[in-house]
């Protein structure tokens, strides 16, 4: 059987972008002769109108049957997180699937205008703890409040969380064609205990990959490098608020927001969410671009080609990204926020004449 991916569209520019993907995904698939069953579900906004829930029931099992999951952007910041119809169905999948991993790549790319023109690296962003108060409590929020003037916010650090994503970062960097450098991003001069532990468990794992060269920046000295020597780094392993941190300030030099792929993975599902947010100021007018979704599908087929050992799929994945790269590098079909007037539509057919072999 061929895996399933569930789709689920989102608010703002969510539903623009993903059905631009699905068209490039498809035309990837057929031309590498591989299979995927799409199947479409509603979230978000769209989905509390019609049922009355962001995340409805029949999502949820489409959820627990899927292999894989495509994930358009959330307006979660108008999500009433206190009320359970209303969950922010990005946390929920990340907590309730355990995916663990958030794989954020960034690079420069041709014809893409930038800050800096050296950069390749992987942002390799610990998923389901951290400072994020929807997800480091069993029940309920991790900010506390005692009181109407004092909030008190729970940092949750574990010693399965830190060693499951410094042996994935480990393992990237094993796997890349780079420097095979791991930096190893903490501030466990202040937080000695929660960075600490964070601290000894990647040096545990990186006793595992002798040929993986190691350093270790604060989180303020790796924001300032990440600006001044991008080249340096190959992949970082963090926890996850400074993750989310540093893969933004990634984007910020090699094009944006709008180039910036993620893939959030576990053990048995992954899913692809690009970087961005939902742009609820653009919505509906056709220029919003799909490129960091489209790229973040793309990693979503290598991942399902890894796992079931799919050659065709991760020829399809690869074919994405190749295609991504070369109409960027024209120069001539780029949406408005890379400078250029093309719209969404245009920028995927472009995406999709390349990998027909037209572009």
């Amino acid at each position: 059987m061929p895996p399933r991916i569930v789709v689920l569209e989102g608010d703002g520019i969510g539903p623009e972008i993903v059905t631009a993907t699905c068209r490039v995904m498809e035309t990837a698939l057929r031309r590498a002769n591989a299979a995927v069953e799409l199947v479409h579900k509603p979230i978000g906004l769209a989905a509390l109108e019609q049922q009355g829930r962001t995340i409805p029931e029949e999502t949820q099992k489409a959820i627990e049957g899927a292999d894989g999951v495509l994930l358009g952007p959330l307006t979660t910041h108008v999500y009433d997180i206190f009320d359970h119809k209303t969950a922010n169905p990005s946390a929920y999948l990340r907590k309730n699937f355990d995916l663990y991993a958030n794989v954020r790549p960034a690079r420069s790319r041709p014809g893409v205008p930038c800050l800096a023109k050296d950069v390749d690296l992987v942002v390799m962003r610990e998923n389901t703890e951290g400072f994020y108060a929807d997800r480091n409590l069993m029940d309920g929020n991790g900010e506390l409040r005692p009181d109407a003037d004092t909030v008190l916010s729970v940092r949750v650090i574990t010693r399965k969380a830190c060693l499951r994503i410094a042996r994935a970062g480990f393992e990237r960097a094993r796997a890349r064609k780079g420097k095979r450098r791991v930096s190893l991003i903490h501030k466990a001069n202040v937080l000695r205990r929660s960075d600490g532990l964070f601290l000894d468990c990647c040096r545990e794992v990186a006793c595992e990959f002798p040929e993986i060269v190691v350093d270790d920046f604060h989180i303020d000295a790796a924001a300032m490098h990440l600006i001044l020597k991008p080249a340096h780094f190959d992949v970082i392993v963090t926890t996850n608020m400074f993750g989310d941190i540093l893969s933004d300030e990634a984007a910020g030099l090699v094009g944006g927001l709008g180039l910036a792929p993620g893939l959030n993975a576990g053990e048995r599902l992954a899913m692809a969410q690009a970087v961005h947010g939902s742009a609820p100021d653009i919505a509906g007018k056709g220029i919003a671009n799909p490129a960091a979704e489209i790229l973040s599908a793309a990693m979503l087929l290598q991942w399902l080609a890894d796992g079931r050992d799919d050659a065709a799929l991760g020829r399809a994945g690869e074919a994405m990204q190749a295609a991504v790269d070369a109409t960027l590098a024209r120069g001539t079909t780029l949406t408005p926020d890379l400078g250029g007037r093309a719209s969404t539509e245009q920028f995927a057919a472009a995406v999709m004449e390349t990998l027909e072999g037209r572009g």
